[in-house]
């Protein structure tokens, strides 16, 4: 009677044949190239976002109480922006609710008239209420400024505008570490779009 280890094509009398080693590991890589491409992607990110979280916090404490009560904030870690006349940026970042990241987005925005270099910047967008939080997932590819109306903060509006009895405007937005050859940093225009990672 022949064991189980010996019914199967792939084993010869209970040790691994050379084409059953063969088979079964090149099935077991392409399983995990298939999934660990996209979870790279995903802990990319994610990992990105913690960090510009922290930034964020460290480098403007009010946005401490404005994350604590808002229903879900965008946070694009890392937004590349270059150009010479014409330019164009380009980033990728999650949503979180309740801290954790319930959605992908990237970012693209194209921009006009005198600019030369590079530019590296992060941004948030805080939603201040479930209503425009909803409406935001529901409909892929937001123009900010365009299709979501939005108040860039800096630190010293942060500290004079807000406080953490009053939220009078829906979306709050902060750009911050920024570095680069050029001066300033805009959303204004910037298109978000749903990503799967």
């Amino acid at each position: 009677m022949k064991t189980a280890a010996q019914k199967s094509p792939l084993t010869q009398a209970g040790k691994w044949t050379r084409r059953g080693f063969i088979l079964s590991a090149g099935a077991g890589m392409t399983a995990a190239c298939s999934g660990g491409t996209k979870n790279r992607a995903r802990d990319r990110i994610d990992n990105n976002v913690a960090s510009a979280v922290r930034d964020m916090k460290i480098l403007h404490p009010f946005t401490v109480d404005l994350a604590n009560n808002a229903a879900g904030m965008l946070v694009m870690p890392k937004i590349r922006k270059a150009g010479f006349g014409l330019g164009g940026s380009y980033g990728e970042g999650s949503l979180l609710i309740g801290g954790a990241p319930v959605d992908y987005y990237n970012l693209i925005a194209a921009s006009f008239g005198f600019q030369a270099g590079a530019q590296q910047f992060s941004s948030v967008l805080f939603f201040m209420d479930s209503n425009h939080l909803r409406e935001f997932r529901e409909r892929d590819g937001w123009t900010l400024g365009a299709d979501l109306e939005f108040t860039l903060l800096d630190n010293a509006a942060g500290a004079a505008g807000i406080d953490n009895n009053t939220y009078p405007d829906a979306v709050y937005a902060i750009v911050f570490n920024q570095g680069g050859l050029m001066v300033g940093a805009s959303l204004e225009g910037a298109k978000y779009s749903r990503i799967v990672r």
